[in-house]
């Protein structure tokens, strides 16, 4: 088997939220047809304790421990190197070493780098092939939270979004294969970055449909006869948390208007204190983090994902689709996953008009959405998507 360096920004376990759903799922199929050396970070000592489980994987590993606190001033040195921040709050002399050895250690000709910041670990890009998939834009991303922010954060915001797209470019340039999570997202950074078309491609996400099976049986975590709305994903997500809070207090009240009784479910950790306050409404439950977030998903009346900041593949949105559940999301969360009248999806971004949609759903004993199951299972399989990305890693 040919030997693969594999660098991660975030351990690639436990799969329970979106880049790290993305990379365990790469790093698993992967570990099937390569050696794989991997280099990350944990930025969570939570996840310390399930090294054992990417260890299984891999030929070798480095884990360098991330103090956020500490990246984030560290992160500040950009301010006087003219770097984007997110540059400097990666690095790491340490893993820096152990990616040089590993690569003459083990003759490493083939890299792939999760995250574009990890790009800076690869110092000698000749005469490795190198695929970086950066997932999503990110300095767009910057852009659109500076839109949201006002004073002195909404300047860091953006000149984050300038020098991280300068970092992105130059990072694509040299880079054998430059990947994004969407077609979509992938034509976004062509039209941004000045970089040759053909080195630009995409990998759709996936999802684990045997996993995510509504024919499995979930014990039912709401009361009797509630028809609960949920909302699934990492609340300390500055993106999440804007979603849920804008959702609480510009759309329900409109619904409440309609269905007093109607609840709402928040699920996902580390909700941020203004997504715990909106539990002070006995209708709205913030359940941080749960065990498994398929009994709220099975049970649900629907699901929903008001994202009004959003970049790529929502995994929320494919995950209750998998589900055969029935979504209301905004245009931003919907972007890269494609759909038409034949889904049982409906799409606003208007307030009224959600209120509007969820009063009509809710007065419905059954909302049936088979089709959404099997349009996951038809476009969104990891087994293919990996297929691509295994494509790329070989070359032309």
């Amino acid at each position: 088997m040919e030997n693969l360096l594999f660098l991660a920004h975030r351990i690639p376990y436990p799969p329970n939220k979106g880049d790290k759903i993305r990379s365990y799922h790469f790093l698993k199929h992967l570990a099937g047809r390569y050696r794989v050396f991997l280099g990350t970070f944990i930025d969570d000592p939570a996840d310390r304790q399930h090294t054992a489980q990417t260890d299984a994987l891999c030929a070798g590993t480095c884990y360098h421990d991330l103090n956020r606190s500490w990246a984030k001033a560290k992160s500040l040195k950009g301010l006087l190197t003219g770097q984007a921040l997110s540059v400097p709050y990666y690095q790491s002399p340490a893993l820096q070493a152990w990616v040089r050895d590993t690569i003459a250690r083990h003759n490493i000709k083939k890299v792939l780098v999760f995250s574009g910041a990890m790009a800076q670990f690869v110092e000698h890009w000749d005469p490795l092939d190198v695929v970086v998939d950066f997932v999503d834009v990110d300095s767009d991303k910057w852009r659109q939270y500076a839109e949201k922010k006002h004073g002195l954060a909404r300047w860091v915001y953006a000149r984050e979004a300038k020098k991280l797209l300068a970092f992105e470019q130059s990072i694509a340039q040299k880079a054998n294969r430059s990947l994004f999570v969407s077609a979509q997202e992938a034509d976004l950074f062509r039209r941004l970055a000045a970089v040759e078309s053909g080195k630009i491609d995409s990998v759709n996400n996936g999802v684990d449909t045997d996993y995510f099976d509504p024919g499995q049986v979930f014990a039912c975590p709401f009361p009797a006869r509630e028809r609960a709305i949920v909302f699934t994903g990492a609340m300390d997500y500055w993106a999440n948390a804007d979603a849920v809070v804008w959702f609480a207090r510009q759309v329900m009240p409109l619904l409440w208007q309609r269905c007093s009784g109607a609840t709402f479910y928040i699920v996902g950790g580390k909700p941020t204190q203004e997504v715990r306050q909106l539990a002070d409404n006995p209708r709205i439950t913030v359940t941080g983090a749960v065990p498994d977030v398929r009994p709220y998903l099975a049970h649900a009346h629907f699901a929903v994902a008001p994202l009004r900041i959003a970049r790529g593949i929502q995994n929320k949105v494919l995950e209750a689709m998998a589900m055969a559940k029935q979504v209301l999301a905004t245009p931003a969360a919907m972007e890269g996953i494609g759909h038409d009248g034949s889904l049982a999806v409906s799409v606003s971004d208007q307030a009224e008009q959600w209120a509007g949609i969820m009063a009509d759903w809710l007065a419905q004993d059954h909302l049936p959405a088979a089709q959404n199951r099997a349009f996951i299972q038809s476009y969104f399989s990891w087994q293919e998507n990996v297929r691509r990305l295994c494509g790329f890693l070989d070359g032309p």
